[in-house]
């Protein structure tokens, strides 16, 4: 039986920064953090990777978790910052938020780049799209009813 998503992963190739962003910026809690050096058997059969080895942080804000990785090993390929979000992988993380207004012009003070304004996205939704250091689409979206299903924060 699926009870829901636990976690979204992102691998980045520096974490401090990453942390800053997602811990420091977006103001979510670190929940544990680790690493594994490489060749932990276990974990590269988990990860379908030879050698691998990474640090790993997991966090939280309200029911969402986002778990970062930076690996050392093997070395890995960095993303494209500018991806489309219409290329297929993972499009976006979507963080509900109050005050979409206010959350922008201070997230977009601090230096994060949005593809736009908050826009109407909807009957009683206001969202945009930005983007965290490493290009991947971060979402912004304010629930204007909190009985709406659609809304996490009741």
């Amino acid at each position: 039986m699926i009870k829901g998503i636990h976690h979204t992963a992102i691998s980045t190739g520096d974490i401090e920064r990453s942390l800053r962003f997602y811990k420091d910026l977006l103001g979510f809690e670190e929940v544990f953090a680790f690493d594994w050096k490489a060749g932990t058997q276990s974990i590269d059969q988990i990860v379908g990777l030879k050698d691998s080895s990474s640090r790993v942080v997991m966090l939280k804000a309200g029911n969402a978790c986002v778990e970062l990785f930076q690996y050392a090993t093997p070395t890995p390929k960095p993303g494209d910052p500018n991806r489309p979000v219409c290329d297929h992988g993972i499009t976006h993380l979507c963080l509900q938020v109050e005050d979409i207004d206010g959350e922008y012009e201070r997230l977009k003070a601090a230096g994060m780049t949005f593809h736009c304004a908050p826009q109407k996205a909807g009957k009683g939704l206001r969202a945009t799209y930005g983007r965290d250091p490493d290009g991947n689409v971060v979402e912004l979206l304010e629930v204007e009813d909190p009985d709406d299903a659609l809304s996490v924060a009741a």
